[in-house]
């Protein structure tokens, strides 16, 4: 004879309070998922944003970057410097002055640097396999530097001509002795200089020894030594325009902050110190 199998209770079905109960449940679970993904969402935001330095939101990459840049610039990048390392805690910079035009073989040959900000933008040009999309920062214009005092009592740039007179000037491949060619010929004068400076601040500083009695310069340059040249105002009229491009360095092992400190040259805040140093809008 066959067992009888066993007989299985009847299933009975959910109270409508038991199904209000598991309705509600389900309810709340699909609202707190939403909830959580946001919850992730936010804390990777913050994870990405301090991109694991704890550096601030904005900042730039810490990084050590060497900035080669014009003799002009000498004086006004030191307080650039300072600021942009306050703002940027953990970079450094380190700036390396020279004529543009020695700056500009410095990247050719390979030298290790970051950023590059040349007194002209044909220099630049001539670089573009070499930098990134310049961005002109400041522009600038010439002065006639004399002996303090101005002994030679000289005026105008026709009394360069004088020959009498011990005139410096920059070699034609500097920009500031290529903008000081252009003025002189635009009036038609002839000026045979005692020397040919490789930079603006050599020529600033035969003046301010006493070897030269008048030298061209940028009008920047002559302010930062005020106890020992005068300068002569050029008119507008008869003044070249010195125009500041800077730009990152394709060569750079610092790309994204590079180009960071090139940007902020751009700012308000770089804008005002370049304006107080006596540099112009770009």
């Amino acid at each position: 004879m066959s067992p009888v199998p066993p007989v299985r209770p009847a299933r009975t079905a959910p109270s409508p309070r038991t199904r209000r109960r598991a309705a509600a449940v389900v309810a709340a679970a699909a609202l707190l998922l939403p909830l959580a993904a946001c919850g992730n969402d936010d804390g990777d935001s913050k994870k990405d944003k301090g991109s694991g330095s704890g550096a601030k939101a904005g900042a730039a990459p810490k990084a050590d970057l060497t900035i080669l840049a014009a003799a002009s610039l000498t004086d006004v990048f030191k307080t650039v410097e300072t600021t942009y390392e306050k703002k940027n805690p953990g970079t450094k910079l380190t700036f390396s002055f020279a004529g543009s035009q020695e700056l500009a073989a410095q990247v050719k040959q390979g030298s290790p640097a970051d950023a590059l900000v040349t007194a002209d933008t044909k220099t630049m040009d001539g670089l573009k396999s070499d930098t990134g999309t310049p961005t002109v920062i400041a522009k600038n214009r010439l002065v006639i530097a004399t002996r303090d005092g101005n002994p030679k009592k000289i005026k105008s740039l026709k009394d360069l001509t004088d020959s009498d007179l011990k005139v410096v000037l920059a070699a034609p491949e500097v920009p500031v002795g290529r903008y000081s060619q252009q003025v002189l010929d635009a009036q038609k004068l002839k000026v045979k200089p005692v020397s040919q400076e490789t930079s603006v601040r050599g020529v600033l500083s035969k003046v301010e020894l006493g070897e030269a009695d008048a030298g061209i310069v940028y009008k920047t340059d002559a302010a930062v030594s005020p106890d020992k040249v005068d300068a002569v105002t050029i008119p507008d009229s008869q003044n070249a325009v010195a125009s500041y491009p800077a730009a990152a360095l394709k060569q750079s092992g610092h790309k994204e902050a590079a180009e960071a400190f090139v940007k902020w040259l751009a700012t308000p805040e770089a804008q005002k110190i370049l304006r107080d140093a006596g540099f112009q809008k770009p």
